[in-house]
């Protein structure tokens, strides 16, 4: 069946803001100006404010979910379920994880290349999988494990590719191995932070874990780096939004293959920007990691059906209303 127009447009605006969302991430880190008091020229390097942003851009999402509750308010529908009450605190524990992995991401993408830095996301997969047999009992199909597998050669051949890349002097080799709550709670870290002592690991002339005040002189003596950040806190906003959205209208499927498509944008952007050089290994380990994913998430039944009997099955169809519903896939980047 045809795509819709505003299917179309759903699935436009999840890969051009996913895209804007690491590119303009990226963007920023490259910049170099002065900070406070005088100090010289260094680059932006600072993934925790970074990551605030984020999450600012995640909280404004709260506006069109109060919107579209009035909204249902004054105009109820009959066939859907009422909403049953739920206490907030809940999202507490997730919106911790979720707050930790997304500040370790920004730390990564200041040691690597924008493409590196999306394909080495799908380590998820493994971490996933494996937490889901040891803490929720679950036992995986040989093709999970063999997406597993796959996606653990592919991350080794990305990591390869990134070692034996020259295109980037300033990093050393060392920091390219180790490579509503979130909002909040982040924000009121940045204080300690300020503090903390992290010696080489820092990139602030303070030498901190982080240090907000030498960001926002950075900002003010280079405001092209203020119009990165906002292109980052607006795309992760609309990037949430259009996912949900095509995982809701289209199917994870399409949501899935999408993503992999943001890869490849991120990955001529930054080629034709001179952000990185080209390496064949990169390639090698895009198609493998790919292969792993859909291994994992049961996108070769389908196929395999199709080739056996030569017609669509039922399975077939089945399969896909499943992945239809309200999950999303295991390599989701927010």
């Amino acid at each position: 069946m045809a795509w819709t127009k505003y299917q179309l447009f759903l699935a436009g605006l999840m890969l051009v803001t996913g895209s804007i969302n690491t590119l303009s991430a990226k963007w920023a880190d490259n910049f170099m100006a002065q900070g406070c008091g005088g100090s010289k020229e260094h680059s932006f390097q600072h993934p925790f404010l970074q990551a605030v942003g984020m999450f600012l851009g995640e909280l404004s999402c709260l506006a069109a979910f109060f919107l579209l509750r009035c909204r249902a308010a004054r105009h109820p529908d009959a066939s859907m379920d009422p909403q049953q009450p739920f206490n907030p605190l809940l999202f507490l524990p997730p919106a911790l994880c979720d707050m930790t992995g997304t500040s370790i991401m920004y730390v990564a993408l200041n040691m690597t290349s924008a493409s590196s830095f999306q394909m080495l996301r799908g380590a998820v997969i493994i971490f996933t999988g494996l937490f889901s047999v040891a803490f929720l009992g679950r036992r995986l199909a040989l093709s999970q494990w063999l997406g597993i597998l796959a996606t653990i050669v592919g991350l080794v051949v990305v990591g390869l590719a990134d070692l034996l890349s020259k295109h980037d002097d300033q990093h050393k080799l060392s920091e390219v191995i180790t490579g509503l709550f979130g909002f909040v709670i982040l924000s009121l870290l940045l204080v300690p932070m300020y503090y903390i002592p992290a010696g080489s690991f820092s990139g602030n002339p303070r030498g901190t874990l982080e240090d907000t005040l030498d960001a926002f002189c950075q900002v003010a003596r280079q405001p092209l780096i203020a119009l990165a950040l906002l292109g980052n806190i607006s795309s992760i906003a609309f990037f949430n939004f259009a996912g949900i959205s095509v995982t809701k209208e289209l199917s994870a499927t399409t949501r899935m293959v999408l993503d992999s498509l943001r890869t490849i944008v991120i990955w001529a952007l930054s080629l034709a920007l001179g952000w990185e050089a080209f390496h064949p290994l990169q390639i090698l380990g895009f198609f493998i990691l790919l292969m792993g994913t859909a291994l994992y998430n049961g996108l070769h039944r389908p196929l395999l059906t199709r080739l056996a009997r030569g017609r669509p099955s039922a399975d077939e169809g089945e399969h896909e209303r499943l992945l239809a519903g309200p999950r999303t896939p295991i390599n989701d980047a927010s």
